[in-house]
């Protein structure tokens, strides 16, 4: 699935170069031409990246940031501004937490590189998420199993090291599994509730 961008401008022919310069690269591009009209977007689609504007009339670029900083906080976000000023770009940084900053006119090659790099990190972040996840999932397990077979999880191997089950082990581990797949399912639903409710709170 292509990763989805979003170039907020109040200038049509800005958004129309922008647009034009990206069309050869692995991304969909959608655009707004404020940052009211971007937000509507942010309620009804998938966005990985938002470009952003300064001066637009209305909603300025660095509230459109601070919005989804707050609610889309897994959204990377860049601001491209022709007034780029000390005070905007200290903005930017504190209040959007942007990880680029660009001034206009931009060249093409420099944007696309730097969003093909940053959709690259939050990628592998997430991925080093889920096997944290997971690692963490695996330890849980070996500790219950631990609890109720102690000396379970020290592997013995023999000289080839092929793992060496004794025979003689009559604990009903099959029903063990099931209690501790039931305990692993109650787990993953309060993680889940937790994660919910976090949501919850952020929005309000």
């Amino acid at each position: 699935m292509q990763p989805t961008v979003l170039l907020v401008d109040d200038e049509p022919l800005v958004l129309q170069s922008l647009k034009r310069s990206l069309r050869k690269e692995k991304f969909r591009i959608l655009c707004a031409n404020s940052a009211d009209e971007a937000m509507k977007l942010f309620e009804k689609e998938e966005i990985d990246l938002v470009v952003t504007d300064q001066d637009m009339p209305g909603t300025k670029g660095i509230d459109l940031l601070v919005y989804v900083k707050k609610y889309h906080p897994d959204v990377i976000r860049f601001m491209l501004t022709g007034k780029a000023t000390l005070q905007v770009a200290l903005d930017a940084i504190n209040k959007g937490s942007i990880t680029r900053f660009f001034t206009k006119p931009c060249n093409a090659l420099e944007l696309a590189i730097a969003i093909q790099q940053s959709i690259q990190q939050r990628d592998l972040l997430k991925k080093s998420k889920r096997l944290l996840r997971t690692a963490r999932k695996q330890s849980y397990l070996l500790e219950q199993l631990e609890e109720y077979l102690p000396g379970i999880t020290d592997v013995k191997r023999d000289e080839d090291g092929a793992i060496l089950i004794e025979e003689t082990m009559d604990t009903d581990i099959e029903s063990f599994l099931n209690n501790l797949g039931g305990e692993l399912v109650r787990f993953e639903e309060q993680v889940k509730s937790l994660s919910r409710r976090n949501f919850t709170e952020r929005k309000k």
